[in-house]
């Protein structure tokens, strides 16, 4: 199999991937407002550090397992476990966990692109309205909306790994770099735009504490797929020529930069509009943010360019937000598409056919459960609250199993698949690898404490999220 398995054509190719399915939603609005809250240069600080010593050891064993397996997650485990039972639970989560997201993802990126289609048909009004974003997401042109974005995702998906996924990478990567410098040159040029930047970058390290310093490793963990089965099916479409060291430092280096650049698009802009905004009163929500507080940011700009001016730039926006979105999403499907066509032996377009009728069927409940279906709405009850149907997939799933996921690949790794032969596979393609610092560093770290942090954050988030307890007492 793995002698017919299709690779990406270059290490661009893989590298502008795994950027795009690292640099999310989340990058573009939680990250910049995440850091102006928390200490601003004190937080990115915190954050470059967190992502430079806990999770590029996490990415680089994920991306080995795939290249050497040359399989999906669950194949890779069984292949590099050789067939031993124990660790079919972890191949399976690393499969199930990506297959959950997409539902939630999709959820999101649909009303993505709803926002995108009504700033292009110049509607920028209405969507500033406070209540338009809770009649929107509960009409039922929203189904009109996934149809089409399912269509593009399954476009790309069915292209395969060099005339889809990369083909899409290419183009949408770039695109999303110009659309965003272009934004942040416009935006510093706003009156009092220099006070958003201020509060951005000046480190407070006043601020700094044990809830700080968790949600800087969650995000940096998060942000950069760990645990999402992405970055280990990536990786078996690569080469032993390919250095993996190498290109998870620049997926590194890529979303971290993204997610940095951000903070000058958006902190500026509302600090320009609204010179009294207190950072604390910010929404940790990317939605809430996206939907409901930027349109009438960017509805402001009428003063200086008219509406027409400001239209155009709020669809600059969302555009680049659903570039963002679906790069993300594509790389979420590919996990449990790449899993189906090995497993059961069937073309890509049967695969794909499964998953957007499962998904699909997944994906519609959950957008039915913001009030258009009661019992969705309040299907559960946990950590003192009612919870919809959205809610459970997206805290068991995202907020929940990522970490289990990276602590179980921390496991793998080191004390079944073991340390040598992690440092063999990593030197393919990394000359000097093996004896250097680096390997002496992702040996010891994957060992000793890296699972022992995520273990902390996986109890921590369960006692959190379903008991309204942090072990933490934060």
């Amino acid at each position: 199999m793995s002698e017919k398995r299709e690779h990406f054509s270059s290490r661009l190719g893989f590298i502008l991937a795994a950027a795009g399915s690292a640099v999310g939603i989340g990058n573009l609005v939680g990250f910049p407002v995440s850091a102006t809250k928390n200490g601003g240069g004190a937080f990115l600080l915190v954050y470059a550090l967190f992502v430079i010593f806990i999770c590029l050891p996490v990415m680089m064993a994920e991306m080995a397992m795939g290249r050497k397996a040359q399989k999906d997650p669950l194949g890779s485990y069984k292949f590099l476990a050789g067939n031993d039972p124990k660790w079919n639970f972890a191949g399976f989560l690393a499969v199930l966990t990506p297959f959950m997201i997409a539902v939630f993802y999709m959820v999101i990126t649909v009303w993505i692109f709803g926002y995108l289609s009504q700033t292009a048909f110049g509607n920028l009004d209405a969507l500033a309205q406070p209540d338009n974003f809770g009649t929107f997401i509960n009409s039922y042109t929203v189904f009109g909306y996934m149809a089409v974005v399912a269509i593009i995702v399954n476009l790309i998906l069915v292209g395969g790994v060099k005339e889809g996924i990369e083909k899409a990478a290419k183009f949408m990567m770039p695109a999303l770099f110009v659309l965003l410098t272009a934004l942040v040159v416009y935006v510093l040029t706003l009156d009092n735009a220099m006070a958003g930047v201020k509060y951005y970058v000046v480190p407070d390290f006043s601020k700094m504490d044990a809830s700080v310093l968790n949600g800087a490793l969650a995000q940096a963990f998060f942000s950069l797929s760990l645990g999402m089965g992405i970055l280990m099916t990536y990786a078996s479409y690569i080469s032993k020529k390919d250095d993996i060291v190498g290109s998870a430092k620049m997926v590194a280096v890529t979303d971290s930069m993204v997610a940095f650049i951000a903070g000058l698009m958006v902190l500026p802009a509302i600090f320009s509009f609204n010179p009294d905004t207190d950072p604390s009163n910010l929404s940790d929500s990317s939605v809430s943010m996206i939907f409901v507080y930027l349109p009438k940011i960017l509805l402001a700009l009428q003063a200086d360019i008219g509406y027409v001016g400001a239209s155009i730039v709020a669809f600059v926006f969302f555009l680049l937000v659903f570039f963002a979105a679906i790069t993300s999403l594509v790389s979420i499907v590919e996990v449990p598409t790449a899993t189906l066509s090995d497993r059961k032996g069937i073309s890509r377009k049967k695969a794909l056919a499964i998953l957007t009728l499962s998904t699909g069927v997944l994906t519609v409940l959950c957008t039915m459960s913001f009030g258009m279906v009661d019992s969705l709405t309040k299907f559960v009850s946990y950590g003192g609250a009612d919870k919809s149907l959205f809610d459970i997939v997206y805290d068991v799933f995202y907020d929940t199993i990522l970490p289990l996921n990276g602590l179980m690949v921390c496991l793998f790794v080191m004390y079944r698949w073991k340390k040598a032969n992690l440092s063999a596979e990593l030197s393919q393609g990394c000359e000097g690898y093996i004896g250097s610092f680096t390997e002496k560093y992702v040996n010891f770290s994957l060992s000793t404490f890296i699972p022992a942090i995520l273990l902390l954050i996986f109890v921590n988030t369960v006692a959190t999220k379903f008991f309204a307890f942090s072990i933490f007492g934060f």
